[in-house]
């Protein structure tokens, strides 16, 4: 995306003679959040500018920041139908009756293990933390222990880890969560345990209660522990769910979550499962298990721990639209209509989390996008949320949620088949590389044929609207004609 390295205090911006902070805008724009971007540029033109950002740049690519910024101020801002709000009341909800800022938390995991990492991630903006996982047992993490799928511009759409639980100790960890709770009073702090035993699920509970978390978190769902019977192990067996949230809910009189493995065919088994253990929310989804990255010469999948590897957590955008599938799955549940869900999976940007909201989560966690892009991320999540909101006429976060659970079946038999919805090309855009007529001719129903100045052009007999085509153009220069035919 426009070849910004997305930098560390970044010396496009030191070198603005406007002041304008052209790498936040950039950043935005990679965040999917222009609108927001365009309606904050300041007014002040950078045309005429001699584009210093430019010459104190990093990317080895040329990235044109004054060409940026002037379709922004002169192309876009036209086009603006409202202004920035004025504040971020619209965002304000709850978990489970505790408020929260707005819908954002850390997920459970590495970005949120120290007290260090959670404050500067409470001072960024971010609502509360999902600490990471707290337990008894001696926790000693393997080297390297990550691995990624990487997309055409560098960024991660798929992060492998055989990470396991926080390395601290209870007691170190439960002083994290007193002095937390003292200097960040109206952050939320979402105690994630896992016990050994009912006794140790209960007893964790209690304990993290007394030192200050405004809720608890239920681990059912960890893909990497070394013992049987931990982690993902309990979220496949209903009846172990139900057993150790109602030891949990004997600890502690906040609300308890239970957390739950995405490796089964449905979840709602355990939901409701944990649902009758007493549970107050449910948080999906965690990692999945996965293996990548097999060396050709060694033949040891990645992460590689001295010639050996193993089947870890996979996470990313790339199961965004499994967690998607999963959390419309309880937002559709009557049985669960009561209860909190808190939605995670591969959210990046603003328009991610509104996917979610709109499946039924009321609110959101991230982990694997804070791991890439910093808490810095948090910005353009609450702002892009923020204006969509505004530019809506929505007056609260909590308008959202559910909205596309009618749209969603489990069925295909419910889809009308019986017109066709053509494609239509902009051939003032179209570079003429013909991958369009490609993918019809050998994935689709060569419907496509290029005329002398190398522009598709349909037949319409044998077009039947699958628009793989719209999906593989790289100019983006096909579109949805929604003009409907009968078969």
């Amino acid at each position: 995306m426009l070849g910004c390295l997305l930098c560390d205090r970044p010396p496009c911006d030191t070198a603005c003679p406007r002041g304008i902070a052209p790498a936040k805008i950039l950043r935005s724009l990679w965040f999917d959040n222009e609108d927001y971007a365009t309606a904050s540029l300041p007014e002040i033109p950078c045309r005429e500018c001699p584009a210093p950002c430019e010459m104190a740049c990093l990317s080895p690519r040329d990235v044109s920041i004054r060409k940026i910024m002037t379709r922004l101020d002169e192309e876009l801002r036209p086009l603006l139908d409202v202004e920035p709000p004025p504040d971020e009341k619209s965002l304000q909800t709850d978990l489970c009756g505790i408020s929260l800022e707005n819908p954002f938390l850390l997920s459970s995991s590495s970005v949120s293990s120290t007290y260090d990492m959670c404050a500067r991630a409470f001072e960024a903006g971010w609502a509360g933390a999902a600490f990471k996982t707290i337990c008894t047992m001696d926790i000693h993490e393997a080297s390297p222990r990550f691995s990624a799928i990487k997309g055409s511009d560098g960024s991660i759409i798929g992060f492998k880890n055989i990470e396991q639980l926080s390395d601290h100790s209870l007691p170190e960890n439960m002083e994290i969560f007193r002095q937390l709770k003292k200097n960040f009073p109206n952050k939320v702090i979402l105690a994630s345990i896992m016990g050994q035993d009912e006794k140790e699920w209960e007893e964790l509970a209690r304990t993290c209660e007394a030192n200050g978390a405004d809720a608890v978190e239920l681990n059912f769902t960890c893909p990497n522990m070394m013992e049987k019977g931990l982690g993902s192990d309990i979220g496949q067996i209903p009846e172990l769910v139900e057993r150790f949230t109602a030891a949990a809910k004997r600890g502690t009189s906040i609300p308890v979550l239970a957390k739950l493995t995405p490796n089964v065919t449905r979840m709602s088994p355990a939901a409701e499962a944990a649902l009758r253990g007493g549970a107050d929310g449910i948080a999906a989804i965690n990692t999945i298990k996965s293996i990548m990255g097999i060396n050709p010469h060694s033949y040891v999948s990645s992460p590689d721990v001295r010639g050996v590897s193993a089947v870890g957590g996979y996470s990313g955008s790339a199961v965004k639209p499994i967690a998607l599938r999963f959390v419309a799955e309880l937002g559709k549940n009557p049985a669960l209509a009561n209860m909190h869900i808190t939605g995670m999976g591969g959210i990046e940007t603003w328009q991610d989390a509104l996917e979610f909201l709109t499946m039924g989560a009321s609110s959101v966690q991230v982990t694997t996008a804070v791991m890439q892009y910093g808490y810095r991320m948090i910005d353009d999540l609450k702002s892009g949320l923020n204006y969509y909101l505004h530019e809506k006429g929505f007056t609260s976060v909590k308008n959202l949620v559910g909205l596309a659970l009618p749209s969603i079946s489990d069925s295909t038999d419910v889809l009308e088949r019986d017109t066709v919805v053509f494609p239509k090309f902009d051939h003032s855009t179209c570079a003429g590389c013909g991958r369009c007529r490609i993918s019809c001719a050998d994935g689709g129903h060569q419907a496509i044929t290029l005329n002398e100045k190398r522009r598709p052009v349909l037949n319409g007999k044998k077009c039947v609207g699958c628009h793989l085509c719209l999906l593989v153009c790289p100019t983006h220069s096909i579109r949805s004609s929604w003009k409907r035919i009968h078969k």
